[in-house]
């Protein structure tokens, strides 16, 4: 209890409830006057005991100012933020000449709006919701005349309640500066987020993010906030919103900060006095979560290039060792062609070594992020030949591929880049579906003409991507729900589609659905 703020001030315009609340808070050490007085009573009293009994351990040690009216304790107020000292607790008058305890408080207010304030009165023309209104909600209210252990009580509450926003505060000014991963970050942003709705009254709170298309991702939840408010208005109430980058505004309950390319808002439930000098522990709150989220995705990024690194390391000493086998089955097969051996099995398995020489280099390509050798492709026949590639899978000859193909649709690119990209999607398609133990499966692949760009659509009817990793399915190690994988796949197809200045979406459509884009010739 001694390393909480225990600082109280006293505004009064009588001397004598002034000192005596001082005496009740802050007891001079007994004197050889107080153990007479002792002495008489254990004389007087058929149970004797000291008049003057000893505070209990557990009781704060205050320290008490006073102030004769609201101009003097205004200014003992400032004087004391100045000094970095400032009060936990004011105990103050409602009726005093000059300046009432209301007004009073409400200048108090316009310089600190964190300290407790307890009015003690005898009368007052000021009703406890007008007090509320204008001197905020960490207020309180008790009727003169008082006992001492009362004073006590009030006392002790207040600065506990005192210490504990301003632990809350520190704690949320240091999220922004913690290394965490996402999980850890949520954990901590919930507990917080917990605290904070205590701390204004309400049981049910939301974090969320609003991103540059408009689509809401869900942060973190306390109580059943999302089955009670109506997400469509909350998003579009966001949107409406101008605010620029690193700035954070307040509107009644709702906090919004704005990062690069998203937007984090937290709304409480709205209710009668949700407007207080506590909501300002929200809006710090929201900016501070905001950076911190920022800062784990880009952990998260670090984390990601340095595990692509030692896989990159692993994977180009296993491909070293590899390429001499792989290119023997090549010469192998020539030696066979010249044998006058020509069978069908013996083109496969050409192309077999051929495909595995083109995924070493994809992936060396992917680890370093080389640049793609462009050259005029044909999309029909690159898609034809993907498919080829595919029908191998375990699973395709269970599906029913159809599509529907463009002519004459030409790119500049890199024709095996592409060709991995498509048989990527129709491989995970093929897993999706088998794993999901879809009925009547089946895959669509098109490819038409749009403007000046080709649009390449891969569709299945299976369960469609989860909603936990549908905005992060393109990043590194990215997996659910597959019986196999490496969580490279999709981040290998990202890259290479971008590289031909193009660009790949994903979107739930009665199944998953791949939607490519790249620019024609």
């Amino acid at each position: 209890m001694n390393d909480i703020n225990t600082s109280v001030l006293v505004i009064d315009d009588e001397e004598l409830v002034r000192d005596n609340i001082e005496e009740i808070l802050a007891p001079l050490k007994n004197t050889q006057h107080d153990d007479f007085m002792n002495e008489a009573a254990s004389i007087l009293f058929d149970a004797p005991r000291p008049l003057l009994a000893p505070r209990t351990s557990n009781i704060p040690v205050f320290t008490v100012d006073k102030a004769a009216n609201g101009m003097e304790g205004l200014d003992k107020v400032k004087k004391a933020l100045q000094n970095g000292t400032p009060y936990a607790v004011i105990f103050l008058d409602m009726r005093m000449p000059g300046w009432d305890g209301l007004e009073t408080a409400i200048k108090i207010r316009e310089h600190d709006s964190k300290a407790e304030i307890i009015f003690i009165t005898a009368y007052s023309d000021r009703s406890i919701d007008e007090i509320v209104e204008k001197a905020g909600q960490n207020v309180g209210y008790h009727c003169k005349p008082y006992a001492s252990e009362e004073i006590i009580q009030l006392a002790t509450k207040a600065v506990t309640d005192y210490s504990r926003l301003r632990n809350l505060e520190k704690l949320i000014e240091s999220i922004s500066s913690i290394g965490l991963n996402k999980n850890q970050l949520n954990s901590l942003l919930k507990n917080i987020l917990d605290q904070l709705a205590n701390s204004v009254d309400t049981d049910m709170a939301l974090l969320g993010k609003l991103h540059d298309d408009y689509a809401y991702e869900k942060v973190i939840s306390i109580g059943a906030m999302e089955e009670k408010i109506n997400l469509e208005e909350l998003v579009n109430r966001v949107k409406d919103i101008k605010i620029n980058e690193e700035e954070v505004l307040q509107i009644d309950e709702l906090v919004l900060a704005r990062m690069d390319d998203y937007s984090v808002f937290a709304v409480l439930k709205k209710q009668e006095r949700l407007k207080t000098e506590r909501m300002y522990l929200l809006k710090l709150f929201v900016q501070n979560a905001a950076q911190a989220i920022r800062n784990a995705e880009l952990n998260e990024k670090l984390l990601q290039k340095e595990k692509l690194s030692a896989v990159g390391k692993a994977m180009g000493m296993v491909m070293h060792d590899l390429r001499s086998p792989v290119k023997n089955i090549k010469l192998i097969a020539q030696l066979m062609r010249e044998e006058n051996a020509h069978d069908e099995w013996i083109d496969m398995l050409e192309q077999s070594a051929d495909q595995a020489s083109e995924i070493f280099d994809d992936f060396l390509d992917f680890i370093k992020e080389t640049s793609v050798k462009k050259q005029p492709v044909q999309i029909g026949q690159m898609i034809a030949a993907a498919i080829q590639q595919s029908a191998v899978h375990p699973y395709a000859a269970q599906v029913k591929l159809s599509k529907d193909l463009q002519e004459s649709l030409a790119v500049l690119g890199d024709e095996s880049k592409l060709k991995r990209s498509i048989g990527n999607l129709l491989n995970n398609a093929f897993e999706a579906l088998k794993d999901h133990h879809v009925a009547n499966p089946a895959v669509r692949i098109s490819a038409v003409k749009s403007q000046d760009m080709v649009v390449i659509t891969i569709a299945d009817n299976g369960a469609g991507i989860p909603d936990a990793i549908s905005r992060t399915l393109f990043e590194p190690f990215v997996t659910r729900d597959k019986s196999n994988g490496t969580g490279l796949g999709l981040a290998i197809v990202k890259q290479f589609i971008t590289a031909h200045n193009g660009n790949i979406t994903v979107e739930n459509n009665n199944g998953a659905q791949f939607i490519i884009t790249i620019p024609l010739m």
